[in-house]
Protein backbone atom coordinates (compact mmCIF):
# COMPACT_ATOMS: atom_id res chain seq x y z
CA UNK A 1 0.00 0.00 0.00
CA UNK A 2 1.56 3.58 -0.88
CA UNK A 3 2.46 6.20 1.91
CA UNK A 4 -0.44 8.38 0.99
CA UNK A 5 -2.98 5.90 1.76
CA UNK A 6 -1.78 4.99 4.58
CA UNK A 7 -1.52 9.02 5.38
CA UNK A 8 -5.22 9.28 4.68
CA UNK A 9 -6.24 6.29 6.46
CA UNK A 10 -3.96 7.02 9.32
CA UNK A 11 -5.84 11.05 9.55
CA UNK A 12 -9.72 9.42 9.12
CA UNK A 13 -9.02 6.86 11.30
CA UNK A 14 -7.93 8.71 14.20
CA UNK A 15 -10.42 11.15 13.63
CA UNK A 16 -13.65 9.58 12.88
CA UNK A 17 -12.87 6.08 14.42
CA UNK A 18 -14.39 4.20 11.79
CA UNK A 19 -15.74 0.67 11.95
CA UNK A 20 -15.02 0.37 8.57
CA UNK A 21 -12.88 2.45 6.48
CA UNK A 22 -11.48 1.52 2.93
CA UNK A 23 -9.62 3.93 0.61
CA UNK A 24 -9.32 3.40 -2.77
CA UNK A 25 -6.56 5.21 -5.28
CA UNK A 26 -8.51 6.06 -8.67
CA UNK A 27 -5.43 8.07 -9.69
CA UNK A 28 -4.14 5.51 -12.43
CA UNK A 29 -7.97 6.50 -14.43
CA UNK A 30 -6.87 9.96 -14.23
CA UNK A 31 -3.63 10.07 -15.36
CA UNK A 32 -2.15 13.03 -17.22
CA UNK A 33 -4.95 15.01 -15.84
CA UNK A 34 -3.87 19.24 -15.20
CA UNK A 35 -5.22 19.70 -12.27
CA UNK A 36 -3.33 16.47 -10.91
CA UNK A 37 0.03 17.30 -12.07
CA UNK A 38 0.07 20.53 -10.83
CA UNK A 39 -1.52 19.81 -7.27
CA UNK A 40 1.28 16.68 -7.27
CA UNK A 41 -2.35 15.01 -5.46
CA UNK A 42 -4.22 11.92 -6.37
CA UNK A 43 -7.53 10.96 -7.21
CA UNK A 44 -9.44 8.96 -4.38
CA UNK A 45 -12.50 7.03 -2.99
CA UNK A 46 -13.12 7.03 0.64
CA UNK A 47 -16.13 4.65 1.92
CA UNK A 48 -16.35 5.34 5.41
CA UNK A 49 -18.45 4.16 8.37
CA UNK A 50 -18.27 5.64 11.40
CA UNK A 51 -20.68 6.74 14.53
CA UNK A 52 -19.28 10.57 14.15
CA UNK A 53 -21.96 11.00 10.88
CA UNK A 54 -25.25 10.08 12.89
CA UNK A 55 -27.09 12.93 12.53
CA UNK A 56 -25.27 14.75 10.86
CA UNK A 57 -25.94 16.05 6.99
CA UNK A 58 -24.27 15.37 4.01
CA UNK A 59 -22.28 18.50 4.20
CA UNK A 60 -21.43 17.65 7.99
CA UNK A 61 -20.10 14.42 6.79
CA UNK A 62 -17.58 15.81 4.37
CA UNK A 63 -16.99 18.47 6.54
CA UNK A 64 -15.83 16.09 9.37
CA UNK A 65 -13.69 13.86 6.95
CA UNK A 66 -12.20 17.67 5.56
CA UNK A 67 -11.32 18.57 8.85
CA UNK A 68 -9.63 15.50 9.53
CA UNK A 69 -7.15 15.50 6.26
CA UNK A 70 -6.61 18.90 7.01
CA UNK A 71 -3.04 19.93 4.66
CA UNK A 72 -3.35 16.64 2.36
CA UNK A 73 -6.42 17.91 0.73
CA UNK A 74 -4.08 21.05 -0.46
CA UNK A 75 -1.21 18.31 -1.16
CA UNK A 76 -1.65 14.93 -1.49
CA UNK A 77 -5.42 14.60 -2.74
CA UNK A 78 -6.48 16.77 -6.04
CA UNK A 79 -10.09 14.56 -5.97
CA UNK A 80 -12.03 12.79 -2.87
CA UNK A 81 -15.43 11.15 -3.58
CA UNK A 82 -16.67 10.87 -0.50
CA UNK A 83 -18.91 7.76 1.01
CA UNK A 84 -20.10 8.80 4.26
CA UNK A 85 -22.55 6.76 6.54
CA UNK A 86 -23.16 6.14 10.05
CA UNK A 87 -23.28 1.87 11.01
CA UNK A 88 -26.92 2.13 11.32
CA UNK A 89 -27.03 3.48 7.76
CA UNK A 90 -24.67 0.72 5.78
CA UNK A 91 -25.32 -2.15 4.47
Amino acid sequence: MNQRIETIKTRLHDALHPVHLEIIDDSHAHAGHAGAIQSGGGHFTAIIVAEAFQGKTLVQRHQLVYKALGDLMRTDIHALVIKASAPSEAS
